[in-house]
């Protein structure tokens, strides 16, 4: 639960950076909009940390700081790029998630109900930004959100 929760640090200062950078006021809005459901997933996340007798990550305000970077340049490149950013970034969380379902033992039916509203979410998230004009970025561009996305669920995970 812990790299969910530094997930949804990370997601919120995508969504701000790219928001920050948006050419219009369309796109805008629609990042914000997502910023915001990320924020009750940050809610849920904390909350069963806290239930869990866990912790966030150490590192959430590094987190925050090079999500929000990486979300301005891709707001700086276009709405479409930006957008097409968020279909991808939703696609490979959505993998994530599905990998934490299997995982998870099939008693923590608290875990697994979080888990799966974020997804439906994370999903949406995604869907909008394709029907709002989101493009396919290119297949270096998406190696390397995962490969940065790796990094970072790996090291919240242990610290």
């Amino acid at each position: 639960m812990r790299v969910n929760h530094a997930g949804e640090i990370a997601a919120q200062a995508l969504y701000h950076g790219q928001a920050f950078a948006a050419h219009s006021a369309s796109t805008r809005e629609m990042l914000l909009h997502a910023a915001r459901e990320e924020t009750d997933h940050l809610a849920w996340c904390a909350e069963r940390l806290g239930e869990l007798e866990s912790r966030p990550s150490r590192l959430d305000p590094l987190w925050y700081a090079g999500s929000f970077a990486i979300g301005a340049l891709a707001g700086v490149l276009g709405d479409r790029i930006s957008l097409g950013f968020v279909v991808e970034t939703e696609r490979q969380v959505e993998g994530h998630l599905d990998a934490h379902l299997e995982t998870l033992p099939g008693e923590d039916t608290r875990s697994r109900a979080i888990v799966e509203a974020m997804r439906t979410d994370e999903i949406a998230h995604g869907a909008n930004a394709r029907a709002a004009g989101g493009v396919e970025l290119p297949l270096p561009i998406r190696a390397l959100m995962r490969a940065t996305a790796r990094v970072m669920t790996t090291t919240a995970y242990w610290i």
